[in-house]
């Protein structure tokens, strides 16, 4: 359980901050720019739900929650150590990442092959979701970035990256099931 009686506390004032484990480094690692990517992740899925309704918007609250547990999972270093700890982090697993999958694959059923790409817009939900998806994958190349210097889940990248194609379907989604699309025209306005 989380208790937070006291918001700020000073420690992080010389620029570094503790790491889930209680380690402390500095706030410009990669591993807090990892998850702190996540978060920023995670408070623009917060804007794209004001425009969400229904069961998008369910699943987009189960994906929030996913966030926060992968923010935990990247701000607990040390994967190898996992089993001897009294108590196991949190870590993102084999079965969110499929959900994700099994959540695409019944959205993209219901759309029409692309055949160009699509530009980022269309309604206030799509182009929020597209917003998420970048974020996503900035999330990712940082983690995949971190991967190379430290242990990190591999579960939680590939998280990110199913993620990014989940908002990218559910951004067409919320075009009208792909209808209302906004198709990139190459070279239009040479």
């Amino acid at each position: 359980m989380v208790v937070l009686n006291k918001i700020y506390t000073k420690t992080g004032d010389a620029g570094e901050t503790a790491l889930g484990d209680g380690t402390r480094v500095a706030k410009h690692s990669m591993r807090v720019a990892a998850y702190g990517t996540v978060d920023e992740l995670n408070a623009t899925l917060g804007m794209a739900r004001l425009a969400a309704e229904g069961e998008l918007d369910d699943r987009l609250a189960a994906i929030q929650n996913d966030l926060f547990d992968l923010g935990a999972d990247l701000c607990t270093p040390g994967m190898e150590k996992d089993a001897d700890r009294e108590y196991p982090p949190l870590r993102i697993a084999e079965s969110q990442v499929l959900r994700l999958e099994s959540e695409i694959d019944g959205m993209n059923a219901k759309l029409t092959p692309l055949r160009s790409f699509i530009l980022p817009g269309g309604s206030a939900l799509a182009a929020h979701l597209h917003v998420c998806r970048t974020v996503a994958r900035r999330a990712e190349r940082i983690s995949v970035e971190l991967a190379t210097m430290e242990s990190v889940n591999p579960e939680g990248v590939k998280y990110l990256n199913r993620l990014s194609d989940w908002f990218f379907v559910a951004g067409r989604i919320a075009n009208n099931d792909g209808k209302d699309d906004v198709l990139w025209v190459p070279g239009a306005n040479r």
